[in-house]
């Protein structure tokens, strides 16, 4: 029934569409406990069925992509996302038997789809975490790891009831809602260091010597800090405004003119209400617009607020030109941002502090406005792979990033920048709000020699555990040796079947572009 609804709703949608099975392992175990009490079922046999629907979903193709769209997502994956363990409608530990299964077949089928997870609530079993993070630390990327008890407070802070949110999860990359109940549609992604480019330059994009912002003054002339934060929100607000406009247009053309009738079906209220799923049917309705590239502006941030307001070790003009020239000739600027700093990442409250200064601003600007159809709008802090893109389109930053680099991935910080270890890490990023969020993305890449053995294995297991009491939404892990990375791309066909944690979803190394396989490559390396 899983797969007949699944394969209906991708047709009808036509699109890469991240529709998720939800909650697999708890609908499924009374099943499961019916079939091993009349002797019909064993174990066994419940994984190799359970395996032959892993085969289904890895198979099912994605719609070609071209230009820009694959630019910003660059993988053949339809994201349907599985969620297992978390907590019961009654809010009862949610591990079952079959939540161990799914790890098993997760553990042996090692397929890119569905890209599954599990839901660490405080009530799951150490035994069910660990064993979790033995799947993980094998290197392929997953399953991924979800903090049961901040999708909840994010429904609830959305305005859903506890009854409907302890039905939810999270789909896609790591985008949270209330399965079969909830339309929640991504809307597109906001380059907030290319905001913070156009500021510096007085509404000009460098870039392309265009004037595609307001005009805020020139950058020379701030007196302090606070003139640059509230000039660069300003042209936030603009850019906001321009998205969301955009937005209201194609939502009138699919309310209008693309129904989507099975989905009408199968999503609750849309029938009571007699209105279409794209038309605002469901019990709620929530639009969001993903941020990106928050360690690389705040980075930038810290470095205009430490070395010209603070330090005045060289003046905004100085800057500017460095920026404009890639810091060539300018050596001596580019190694006072990258090294004599501080950095997001490192649980330094100067930067992190300026990271929470991004992330209000952009949380008070979108949150809350209503979409054509009545729908709220929330925000995620995703890339899928756009923070590659985004990169292309920008000259040098601030924080020593160069002209067309990628820009930070998720909420991670910047490569290279964080240094001081992966419990510095989760303790900076803890610092953002995630439940004013729906959906933040959080990497770590390890050495498999780190999370080797019973030591590395508690190790890996903590970092979650600790990650998750201080409210974080989300994290995941990259397991490998950079060294095999390496000899994939000299040697592509010796490496045929090398998996990969990309962002929300895994994907095959050679099956990505040259500046994704090296933004990767050069994540930070995280010892314990």
């Amino acid at each position: 029934m899983y797969w007949f609804v699944h394969v209906g709703v991708t047709t009808e949608l036509n699109i890469w569409d991240a529709f998720s099975p939800g909650r697999l392992d708890q609908h499924l175990n009374p099943f499961y406990e019916n079939d091993i009490e009349e002797g019909s079922l064993n174990k066994e046999k419940a994984k190799e069925i359970l395996e032959c629907l892993w085969i289904k979903f890895n198979n099912q193709p994605a719609p070609p992509k071209v230009g820009i769209t694959l630019k910003e997502s660059g993988t053949y994956t339809d994201f349907a996302n599985i969620n297992t363990g978390g907590i019961t409608e009654d809010g009862k530990d949610g591990v079952n038997d079959v939540s161990y299964i799914i790890l098993d077949v997760m553990d042996e089928m090692k397929l890119l789809q569905p890209s599954s997870n599990v839901q660490i609530s405080r009530k799951t079993p150490q035994k069910f975490l660990e064993r979790a993070c033995e799947v993980s630390r094998k290197g392929w990327g997953q399953p991924a790891f979800y903090n049961t008890e901040a999708i909840l407070q994010e429904l609830i802070e959305a305005g859903k009831s506890i009854e409907d949110a302890r039905h939810g999860g999270t789909s896609g990359c790591v985008e949270t809602g209330c399965f079969g109940k909830e339309a929640y549609i991504l809307t597109g992604y906001i380059n907030l260091p290319k905001i913070l480019e156009i500021t510096l330059n007085n509404g000009i994009d460098p870039m392309y010597g265009k004037e595609v912002g307001i005009k805020t003054g020139d950058a020379r002339n701030f007196k302090n800090y606070q003139e640059l934060f509230e000039a660069f929100k300003a042209q936030l607000h603009h850019f906001i405004d321009i998205k969301v406009n955009g937005n209201n247009i194609i939502e009138k053309i699919y309310a209008k003119h693309m129904p989507a009738p099975l989905m009408s079906v199968i999503v609750d209220d849309c029938i009571k209400k007699g209105k279409d799923y794209n038309d605002g049917g469901a019990r709620y309705n929530t639009k969001y617009i993903q941020g990106v590239g928050i360690g690389t502006i705040t980075d930038s941030l810290c470095a205009i607020k430490y070395n010209i307001f603070d330090k005045e070790k060289f003046t905004m003009d100085e800057l500017l030109n460095a920026l404009s020239n890639n810091f060539e000739g300018n050596e001596l600027i580019h190694n006072i941002v990258v090294n004599k700093t501080p950095k997001y990442g490192n649980d330094d409250d100067y930067a992190d502090e300026l990271m929470q200064q991004v992330f209000n601003a952009f949380y008070k600007e979108v949150t809350d406005r209503k979409s054509a159809i009545g729908a709220k709008y929330r925000i995620n802090m995703l890339p899928t792979t756009c923070h590659v893109y985004f990169g292309e389109v920008m000259k040098a930053s601030a924080n020593g990033r160069l002209s067309q680099k990628p820009l930070s991935e998720g909420i991670s910080p910047e490569k290279g920048a964080d240094t001081n270890g992966p419990t510095a890490v989760i303790k900076s990023c803890s610092k953002m709000d995630h439940i004013k969020t729906g959906g933040t993305l959080l990497n770590q890449r390890f050495a498999p020699s780190v999370v080797e053995g019973e030591d590395g294995l508690n190790n890996m297991a903590n970092l979650v555990r600790a990650y998750f009491n201080m409210d974080g939404h989300h994290i995941q892990f990259n397991v490998f040796d950079k060294n095999i990375l390496l000899k994939a791309q000299k040697n592509p066909d010796e490496y045929k079947d090398l998996i990969v944690r990309v962002a929300g979803y895994s994907d095959h190394f050679n099956n990505l572009s040259r500046a994704l396989q090296d933004e990767i490559i050069n994540r930070t390396e995280q010892v314990f």
